[in-house]
């Protein structure tokens, strides 16, 4: 049986998960603040994307993102596993993403197209004075596929 605690902290963590894709969709990217670790590791390789630490990495999607008319993020099959330890609280996470963006397009000289990009979002989390915060990020395909 799960503790209050654990119920309580998976929440926490599901909800960054939430925040992070809510962050993305409304191109509120400082929000991705109070998701990441100022050192977090972020890897969106597989997806076409860059990897390093989280303000660079937070500075390339400022940059890109606004290049795709539309897109959004819906997350899945959310497995939560938290480690509790006298020397700090960890946890890791590994949730499905379904991710169409449509890509260009002004309707009188080319349609848009879209780009499902289908993948895993591999994730550990910290526990910090400010609550639970992602400390890595790693993108693992299943699919994608241009239409």
């Amino acid at each position: 049986m799960l503790s209050l605690e654990e119920i309580s902290d998976r929440f926490e963590i599901q909800q960054l998960l939430v925040d992070y894709s809510t962050a993305i969709d409304q191109r509120r990217f400082d929000d991705l603040d109070a998701v990441f670790t100022a050192d977090a590791y972020i890897d969106y390789r597989v997806s076409g994307g860059v990897d390093g630490r989280f303000p660079e990495v937070k500075a390339w999607l400022k940059e890109v993102l606004p290049n795709f008319p539309a897109y959004y993020h819906m997350l899945g099959n959310i497995d939560v596993r938290i480690s509790y330890d006298p020397a700090g609280d960890t946890a890791t996470s590994r949730a499905i993403c379904f991710n169409p963006m449509v890509m260009g397009g002004d309707q009188a000289q080319s349609p848009a197209q879209i780009y499902f990009v289908g993948i895993w979002y591999v994730d550990e989390f910290v526990r910090t004075p400010a609550g639970w915060r992602m400390s890595r990020r790693v993108e693992e395909k299943c699919f994608d596929k241009l239409v």
